[in-house]
């Protein structure tokens, strides 16, 4: 088993039992060690639920709810802002998931650069190995290879680095992280690695200092000398304006009803609560969509591990239970071979696996393919309009919402 997945098992009861030794630390303690990061043994200071959250083995109404019970709003004030930035990203890309289209093109013309120009070949070779002359920048590569992990803050250092230290494009940046990290997902990745490059919040950047690494690394590391002294913003595309959110199904309950579950929301039973009983249920992990390139083999196996765990978990509710590839004619072949009439699915943010599911509802002979979505997203994500700070007004309104919401919604 690689180190990625013993660091990380990929199962309901591991993310609960991390949940339970982190709820005491979710308040004051938090707040003043966030920052600090001690390494791949260190990582003390904050709560590594990424992973699970990002594949809904736990869902982020489940660790606002259990923080709340333990903590006050105020107390754990900036955890309940984290678990939102997450949920704040995700809205902002549904209300324009072009950004995600337009990524995917510049990188695929990054790549062809890779290709062509040995310069640059070599240049993102050594990166990606971590054989820079940057030591700190080496070790956050190695880490993220080796565990599928980073802290945040040495997220902001990396690609940081990556931008004005190597002037490497950062769209091959964000394809690294993606092809590595067990909590990679299009919207977190794609717009953080924007807000670094002066993209995302147009002509903000943020630059990598040697006193602030120097500092919550406590003295690990100090690149003196060694990083870029200034960030000039990047260029992109204009950004779009924002759509309204998609519409989203309500579950039918019907007589011949399949279900597919998906790695971006592996916690079914808000839609199996509503009286939906599947007579079959295709899985499909998409991880393999996120990238042109090969995922790392732990990012794959943790999602076919948290896949595995959750037909587990919900077996005798499932109905005659396949795992299918992540394809729309894979899926066409498997309702044919169900006979089933309709199709419930929780609803994919934009990504791999929307793309799937679209692309399947649009077959000639499809049946409906009816998206649910969370109680939780349709509150949340209409709300990411603009920055996050006036997304985070709403947060007090959103929690009032949560008190009212079960944990599986």
């Amino acid at each position: 088993m690689s180190d990625a997945l013993i660091r990380f098992p990929a199962t309901r009861t591991a993310a609960l039992e991390r949940l339970h030794r982190f709820l005491p630390h979710a308040g004051r303690d938090y707040a003043a060690r966030r920052n600090f990061d001690l390494g791949r043994d260190g990582h003390t200071g904050v709560s590594t639920l990424s992973p699970y959250i990002r594949a809904r083995l736990m869902t982020e109404a489940e660790v606002l709810q259990a923080t709340l019970a333990r903590h006050s709003a105020a107390a754990a004030e900036k955890f309940i802002q984290e678990v939102y930035w997450r949920t704040y990203w995700k809205g902002w890309l549904e209300l324009r998931p072009a950004v995600w289209g337009q990524y995917k093109t510049a990188l695929k013309g990054a790549l062809d650069g890779v290709q062509t120009q040995s310069g640059l070949r070599d240049r993102w070779a050594a990166a990606c190995t971590g054989n820079t002359e940057i030591e700190c920048f080496n070790m956050w590569a190695q880490e993220l290879v080796e565990t599928g992990y980073l802290h945040n803050h040495a997220r902001m250092w990396f690609a940081s680095i990556w931008i004005f230290t190597l002037r490497l494009p950062w769209e091959l940046g964000a394809d690294f992280f993606l092809r590595h990290l067990l909590d990679g997902d299009p919207a977190s990745n794609t717009l953080s690695w924007r807000w670094v490059a002066g993209i995302q919040t147009p002509g903000k950047t943020y630059l990598a200092r040697t006193s602030n690494i120097s500092k919550y690394t406590e003295g690990r590391f100090a690149p003196k000398w060694q990083l870029a002294g200034e960030a000039q913003a990047l260029n992109g595309p204009a950004k779009p304006d924002a759509m309204p959110l998609p519409d989203a199904d309500v579950p039918i309950p019907g007589p011949r009803t399949g279900l597919i579950l998906h790695d971006d929301d592996l916690s079914p039973g808000y839609i199996l609560d509503a009286g939906v009983a599947p007579v079959a249920t295709a899985v499909i992990t998409t991880r393999s969509g996120l990238t042109p390139l090969n995922v790392a083999p732990h990012v794959a196996q943790f999602a076919d591990a948290a896949a595995r765990d959750t037909v587990d978990r919900y077996r005798d509710r499932l109905g005659d239970v396949t795992h299918a590839a992540p394809t729309a004619d894979a899926l066409a072949a498997w309702v044919a071979s169900a006979g089933v009439d309709q199709i419930m699915t929780p609803y994919a943010p934009t990504g791999p696996a929307a793309d799937v599911l679209a692309r399947l509802a649009q077959m000639a002979d499809a049946p409906p393919v009816r998206r649910i979505r969370r109680s939780f997203d349709s509150a949340a994500w209409p709300h990411a309009t603009h920055g996050f700070f006036r997304f985070k007004d709403k947060i007090p309104h959103l929690l009032g919402e949560l008190r009212g919401l079960r944990a599986a919604e």
